[in-house]
């Protein structure tokens, strides 16, 4: 039942209007970062309105068949139902330890940059809170694609929401240590994760940069400093 009602229901809510545009906006281009991925044509919101119906009757055979599908829409789906599953776990810690081995088993389908930053950090960030982060600093260093690299990153966002930012600082500097070019989509993805502790901190941040923004790849400098005023943006831009 929970797999024919999650997977028919993100299936029922297709939109075939909206497919060349989402296939173009999650690059799937030859040789884009997406390639080949497909598409129902279904936005975010509409994902989740389904997941809200379904996510109680949702077993782990049935994410095994979603987050496996050929399509976009239906990991995603997979991916924000293990998510609540996860959330409403709540004390039961073998509950929330499957939901996390089922999550670091199929990083292979955990493949665009919106799969990774709507599951990480409610995932491996919030169970990682109370214990050893040893983990997300081997999916920055070793991770065998951008989107376990990103998920190292972008899964400390939970830290920075709890002010914990010594993490995102320590793996930031990993990523600076890597060999240039780094790709786009994790230029960005540190950029961010640095500004949003920079919010928490901005003289930490300002510290941190101080030693660091010659060698730091553009598009990371510039997201790290965006919501510095025009003066500081300038020089550290230079």
């Amino acid at each position: 039942m929970g797999a024919n009602l999650l997977s028919s229901k993100i299936i029922e809510a297709h939109d075939p209007t909206q497919v060349a545009s989402l296939s173009r906006f999650f690059k799937t281009g030859k040789g884009q970062y997406g390639e080949g991925d497909k598409f129902l044509g279904i936005k975010v919101p509409v994902t989740r309105e389904v997941v809200k119906e379904c996510w109680k009757e949702t077993s782990f055979e049935d994410l095994e068949t979603c987050i496996r599908s050929e399509y976009h829409e239906m990991r995603l789906a997979a991916l924000l139902s293990l998510v609540q599953i996860f959330k409403h776990a709540k004390k039961d810690n073998a509950l929330q330890q499957q939901c996390i081995d089922f999550y670091l088993s199929h990083t292979e389908f955990i493949n665009n940059w919106d799969l990774v930053d709507l599951s990480c950090y409610e995932l491996l960030g919030t169970w990682l809170l109370d214990k050893d982060r040893t983990l997300l600093y081997d999916l920055a260093r070793n991770g065998k694609t951008i989107w376990e690299l990103r998920i190292g990153m972008v899964s400390t966002m939970q830290f920075v929401r709890h002010g914990e930012l010594d993490d995102t600082y320590a793996i930031a500097d990993i990523f600076l240590e890597k060999p240039k070019p780094l790709h786009d989509l994790l230029q960005k993805a540190v950029g961010w994760l640095l500004r949003e502790a920079g919010k928490r901190d901005e003289q930490r941040l300002k510290d941190w940069l101080s030693t660091r923004y010659i060698a730091m790849p553009r598009t990371m400098l510039r997201y790290a400093i965006e919501k510095f005023s025009l003066e500081e943006r300038i020089h550290f831009m230079q």
